[in-house]
């Protein structure tokens, strides 16, 4: 049994203390990525469960979550109390502005038209002032043909000259009848 116990790995710490103790151990000024930390641990601890990168991935981001680990650069570090706080890409958000206690924030005018009040009297419309030439405004209205027109009868004029409006419809082909021919 003493030679079982000699060649057991030591027992796995909390996770928390176990990142911090492999990051101190490896001591780069850099910080270390994921894989380097997993791979320090397998090599100490020998064989561990399936579930190991899981673990490891969630305890890394709760602890640059809490402010314990600093992740700069895909690299883990620990978090140097006197360090000022590390600026992330893009402009800064604006700071909010806090209102005094029992102040309600008014949303203001609401989006969109507002509706129509149904008891409001209706408006009668405009009187039509005529125009100083006498002629009202716009596009005059088109005249309707007198039946029958310029020299011809009335059934020849609406079915020639007189047509709907669009496009005229597709002629269809008249279909084909075989003829006997007899010799």
């Amino acid at each position: 049994m003493a030679t079982e116990e000699v060649n057991k790995p030591p027992p796995l710490p909390s996770y928390p203390q176990l990142i911090i103790d492999v990051i101190e151990a490896l001591n780069d000024k850099n910080g270390s990525n994921k894989t380097t930390i997993s791979k320090y641990i397998e090599s100490k601890y020998g064989d561990l469960s399936g579930g190991h990168s899981t673990l490891l991935t969630h305890h890394l981001n709760k602890m640059k979550e809490t402010g314990e680990l600093v992740f700069w650069k895909n690299n883990y570090m620990k978090a140097d109390p006197n360090a000022p706080p590390r600026r992330g890409r893009g402009r800064p958000p604006k700071p909010k502005v806090s209102l005094p206690p029992g102040m309600v924030l008014s949303s203001g005018r609401p989006r969109g038209r507002p509706p129509k009040d149904p008891n409001a009297p209706s408006r009668s419309p405009k009187p039509r002032l005529p125009s100083e030439s006498g002629r009202p405004r716009g596009r005059p209205r088109k005249m309707a043909r007198p039946e029958g027109g310029i020299g011809g009868s009335s059934t020849a004029m609406t079915s020639t000259s007189v047509r709907p409006r669009g496009r005229p419809p597709k002629v269809k082909a008249p279909a084909l009848t075989e003829v006997s021919v007899g010799h």
